[in-house]
This record gives C-alpha cells, structure tokens and sequence, in this order.
C-alpha cells in the first residue's frame, strides 16, 4: 500500500473539502483497507464525463488498496433527490430505476475494477423498513435541521411546496452509511448536508462517523456552466471516439488543467512535469492529445483513440479545424433552428441571406460535412463544429 503522504495527496488530489482530514488520517495509519462508499440514483440511463469524477476517484481509492462500494439508490431514487431543486421532483418507478441501474453498472466498468468492486443497492435494507423502522429513522432529526439545507431553506422562505417524502432523502441516504459501515463516503459538493447526515446518523447508532470528501462539480466545455445535457456543453461517455477525441481538443487550455485533475490518471508527478514545460514554452496541445487519447482509451479502446488522433491530425493540417475554437451558445427554440439563422445567431455570417449564399456555394459544413439543404434544422442538445468558408469556426451548442 502507498505511504500515507501519497495516500493523502491522491485522495485529495480534485478535492474540494475533507472532512475530518485528522480521522481519516488515523484510520490510513491502520493499514485496515478503507471502506468507501458513494451513491449514484440511477435517474437517467447514460452518463457524460462529469459523471465520471466521483467514479474516478472512486477508482484512485481501489488503486490505493482500499474497498469501494458502489452504491445504486434504487430506494432513493423513488423518492427524487431534491438537492438543487426548486420544486418537488417527481419521483421514478421501481421499473425505471431498475433500467437505468443495468445501463449505469454497465458504464462505471470502464473505469472502475469490476473484480474489486461491490455493487450494493439500498432496497437491500430499505425494503425491509417497517413504518416503525421509518418513523425513528425520522424521529433523529428536527425539520429545523432539515430547514438549514439551502435549497429547503429557499424553498420555505419562498413559500414554494416541500413535501413531507424529501425529508426522508437525506435520512435514507444518510442510513445507507450505516447499514455499510462507511469510513469515507464521496459526494459532490451539492451533497455536502446529506453527507454531513451519514456522520451524525453513525454516531447515533453507535459507529465511528465517517469521513467525507466532496469533489466539485465539472465545467462543461464553455468552461462556465456545469457540464449538462440540457445545455448540450457535455461529453458523453457514449460519444463516439472521433466526436469525444474532438470535443476534448476544443476545451481551453485553461480548461484542460480543470479537466485533466478531475479526469486525468495521469500521476501528479507527470502532471507537475507537464505544467512547467507548458511554462517553458511547450504547446499545450501536445498536453491535450495525450489527455484526450487517455480518455477514449478509457471508454473505447487504444486503437480508437490512435484513429480518432489520425483523423483530427488530418484535419487539423489539412486546415478544417483550428487550434483555439470558439465556443457558442445558441437558442434553439422548442422547435429548432434552421442552418441559416443558427448561422447568423452565431455570428460567423452577417445576415441570413449570406448564410443561404454560402450554403448554395457550398461554403458551409457541419462536423466536417457539407451543408446542401438549406432548410436544416437543428434541435436543442447539439454540439457541432460549424465552419463557413476557409477561416470561420465555431462550436455552437444549442440550448
């Protein structure tokens, strides 16, 4: 097992906050194997890379020697979340739950070790609850505590609704750290109060409370809001290998140090290396392709990743993309938007009437092919490279 200088510096390594850095630190010095566990309520039936910082830490942790636990909310995630939320969500049947858990078991195994991980889902023990079971889970805590977590607090002094079943959320997930006997439980920073929750119900049941490392949440690429399908700034990690290899390329290179410290499995000592030639005058670029080969790698295979590599060098030198893309955002509209006004919108034309003269002179391409169709329409979700004539580009997502 690593020493526990290393230890602490991968644990910590993208870290926003550790919690408490003093008892994690005693129980590293054990030499026991940590068990770590971190919830996902399978809510949606694919994932994209800024799903992937909390697996990946996760996968750090199995490389350090310790015991990680995959956590599938199936229970929770019939109640719905309510972090972030300003209004009750409606909660998923068993049925959808258990459609997206297949999809998600089947992704996390790209990065994590199936043979080292245990997959748990919390109906295991929830089920088995009775209501008198729920009513002393609930009796632990007041709705005055429950009303200090920021989005119920908003809520309240908005006189929005909050139902009675969202207050259970983070008592649930704060029993699953019991019922695992959690030492350390990962979360993103959002998940700070139902974590926090975790410590105090152990405490309550007699175990040692366990630590807690919040990661931030990942910049999608216009480098300003959170990575999010519906704001179509997102890599899927079912993206293929030319469009995920593309995107990475497209991200600032200020953006790129962001990403390789959450993503990247690259040792700190190579990353540190990688800073100080950039400041000696390396192109970042030469950075980028590494990371972006590594993270195709990751979700594909090495022979994608060298051919998405050859197919981006290609077009690179042949002049079809340059090297610092500007990111747009462009409104879609509920029914989308045609090619001309989605190139007006985006300023590489002036008006509509010249972006109808260079789609007829046959001046326009999308991802590399040619526009024909003047009346292309594209719908909110898209991310595309958009090029008119020799020298303007673009990555427009529509929202």
């Amino acid at each position: 097992m690593a020493s526990l200088t290393d230890q602490l510096d991968t644990i910590k390594r993208g870290s926003d906050e550790l919690l408490v850095e003093a008892e994690l630190v005693e129980r590293l010095k054990t030499g026991r194997p940590l068990r770590v566990k971190a919830g996902f309520d399978p809510t949606a039936p694919d994932l994209h890379i800024g799903h992937t910082v909390l697996i990946n830490k996760l996968r750090q942790l199995q490389d350090l020697g310790h015991d990680v636990v995959f956590l599938i909310g199936d229970f929770t995630g019939m109640i719905g979340d309510p972090t972030g939320k300003n209004a009750t969500r409606p909660p998923l049947t068993r049925e959808e739950v258990a459609a997206n858990a297949l999809t998600y078991t089947a992704q996390v195994f790209k990065i994590l070790d199936r043979a080292k991980t245990e997959i748990a889902f919390n109906s295991a023990w929830m089920d088995k609850f009775t209501s008198a079971d729920m009513i002393k889970l609930a009796a632990t805590h007041t709705v005055a505590r429950m009303l200090e977590r920021d989005d119920f607090g908003k809520r309240y002094k908005a006189n929005q609704p909050i139902a009675i079943h969202e207050f259970l959320y983070p008592l649930v997930q704060g029993y699953d750290s019991v019922a695992l006997k959690a030492d350390l439980e990962l979360g993103g920073t959002d998940q700070k109060f139902n974590l926090l929750m975790g410590r105090e119900l152990q405490k309550h049941y007699g175990q040692p409370p366990q630590c807690i490392l919040t990661m931030p949440l990942l910049e999608g690429l216009d480098g300003v809001n959170k990575m999010s399908k519906s704001l179509g700034n997102y890599i899927g990690i079912t993206d293929s290998p030319n469009d995920m290899f593309g995107k990475l390329m497209s991200i600032s290179d200020d953006l790129m140090w962001r990403y390789i410290e959450l993503l990247s499995f690259a040792p700190l000592a190579t990353v540190r290396q990688w800073k100080k030639e950039t400041e000696a005058g390396r192109n970042p670029r030469d950075i980028k392709v590494a990371f972006a080969q590594e993270i195709v790698t990751r979700f594909h295979t090495p022979a994608a990743a060298a051919s998405a590599l050859a197919d981006f060098e290609t077009r690179f030198k042949q002049g079809e993309i340059p090297a610092d893309i500007a990111e747009v955002q462009v409104s879609a509209g509920a029914d989308g938007i045609v090619i001309a006004n989605l190139l007006k919108a985006a300023a590489l034309t002036a008006s509509t009437s010249e972006a109808l003269r260079m789609i007829a002179q046959g001046g326009v391409k999308i991802d590399g092919e040619k526009v024909t169709d003047k009346a292309l329409k594209l719908t909110a979700g898209t991310t595309a490279v958009v090029q008119v004539g020799k020298r303007k580009f673009a990555r427009v997502t529509l929202v």
